[in-house]
């Protein structure tokens, strides 16, 4: 394909109003919901709501939202109501088990599929709610700013997570939860602030940075798009000063980027610098392919490189992934259309068909179906049906905006790439779906 150059114009201006009005304050003005989920994230963090605080911020978005009527939605809208009205219909399975699997029916199942219910039903309505906002209300650029914000907070919490890695506290939020709700660990993992997650990835513990989001992997899925946001409101729309510190902070980037131990980011990072090189032109091109260039020799000739290869020796989650994978979709076939609502445990693990640990397997554990990404996760939460269905959501908006060269058109087509990417490896909840459903509005809004 023939690239076009990078453009320098400005980002697509939403217009919603005929007559000139003043800017509106990110505190003050109807875009402060965005501002306190993403720019004021860390606090969200410390407190134990993490990313279920875009369930609280959902509620006063609607209500606005509905005092705005009419609403105006996306393309694609009606596959996403689909998947929510295929994700209702699942609970009718909540009660079911699927042979080779086990668990009982109880509240740890119940309040899985409930935050589930509403993470799904609250991204949507943030993209509703940036889709209505004006330019005038919520510019562009101010937009990709916070999720740049987000971004630096990011990195900090990969530097914790690698200098501090034993770093925790138990948050306000923990403290006040019952026993019976609190200790269910896809809840605890969402309320329990800590720097890393210590694995035995390399054939020892080691620390893979995670704050401030709820599991290692989510920190990587979360950092590539980020960083992409970053770069165009730091680097392509910034300043000198902006660039300089925009350098730097990529630069200190890199050392929990790989310390994360985590190639499915890896490979996003670089599939992302392969399409850039594919999709612009000229002197963009050009630039591009210097950086990356002198960023690969900076990084041969760092202690970093020693890591990466070590990691890339010790490839010992394939054969989880393997088979929870593969017990994922036998699961399914026996539900194909809507799924069993939630995940199940399977019997025994990769190594032994024992069921949980004992003093001479310590190894063996019940890795849940649909753990290894959210393709899985939808296909034993939702079948065949809502697989697809998300599919098709968020490869509709790659097709509809492939002809957008801004560089917010090129910074969200290539989110929504790493979206299908990352499916096969990451899961979408919590935190990675809220910025997947807010790079879509960007796109939508970047719409003429």
């Amino acid at each position: 394909m023939t690239g076009a150059a990078w453009p320098s114009a400005g980002p697509a201006v939403v217009t919603g109003t005929t007559r000139p009005q003043p800017r509106h304050s990110v505190v003050t003005g109807p875009a402060w919901p965005i501002a306190a989920l993403l720019v004021g994230y860390p606090v969200w963090w410390a407190l134990g709501f993490g990313g279920l605080s875009v369930i609280l911020l959902a509620v006063p978005m609607a209500v606005i939202l509905w005092r705005r009527r009419p609403i105006r939605v996306p393309r694609g809208f009606g596959l996403w109501l689909l998947l929510l009205a295929g994700y209702a219909l699942s609970a009718l399975m909540l009660s079911e088990m699927p042979p080779d699997t086990y668990g009982d029916f109880g509240a740890g199942r119940l309040i899985g599929y409930g935050m589930r219910l509403a993470l799904y039903v609250s991204v949507l309505v943030v993209v509703l709610y940036l889709g209505n906002l004006t330019e005038r209300e919520l510019p562009q650029l101010r937009l990709v700013r916070m999720l740049g914000a987000l971004f630096v907070t990011t990195v900090a919490g990969g530097l914790l997570g690698v200098l501090a890695p034993d770093f925790s506290f138990t948050s306000p939020v923990e403290r006040l939860l019952p026993d019976w709700i609190g200790g269910n660990p896809f809840v605890q993992n969402l309320i329990h602030p800590t720097a890393a997650q210590t694995q035995k990835v390399l054939g020892y513990a080691s620390p893979r940075p995670e704050a401030p989001f709820e599991w290692a992997n989510a920190w990587g899925s979360n950092m590539s798009v980020l960083l992409i946001w970053f770069v165009v409101g730091w680097w392509v729309y910034g300043g000198r000063l902006r660039r300089a510190l925009a350098v730097v902070l990529l630069g200190l980037a890199a050392v929990p980027i790989v310390y994360s131990l985590n190639r499915g980011l890896w490979i996003g990072l670089g599939l992302a610098a392969l399409y850039l090189v594919v999709r612009v032109g000229g002197r963009t091109r050009t630039a591009v392919c210097a950086a990356a260039a002198t960023g690969a020799l900076v990084f041969a000739l760092s202690p970093l490189s020693a890591l990466v290869a070590q990691r890339l020796d010790n490839p010992h989650s394939n054969d989880i992934r393997a088979f929870t994978v593969s017990a994922t979709i036998r699961a399914a076939t026996h539900s194909p259309v809507i799924g069993f609502g939630n995940t199940r445990n399977a019997m025994g693990n990769h190594r032994t068909i024992t069921t949980g640990k004992t003093p001479w397997c310590t190894g063996c554990g019940h890795p849940p179906l649909g753990s290894d990404g959210q393709l899985w996760l939808l296909i034993i939460t939702q079948g065949f049906t809502g697989a697809v269905l998300y599919v098709a959501f968020f490869a509709g908006a790659i097709r509809r905006h492939w002809a957008d060269r801004s560089p917010i058109g090129l910074a969200g087509v290539l989110v929504m790439g790493l979206v299908l990417l990352y499916m096969f490896v990451y899961d979408g909840l919590v935190t990675p779906l809220i910025l997947y459903l807010v790079s879509f509005a960007l796109l939508w809004r970047n719409s003429p």
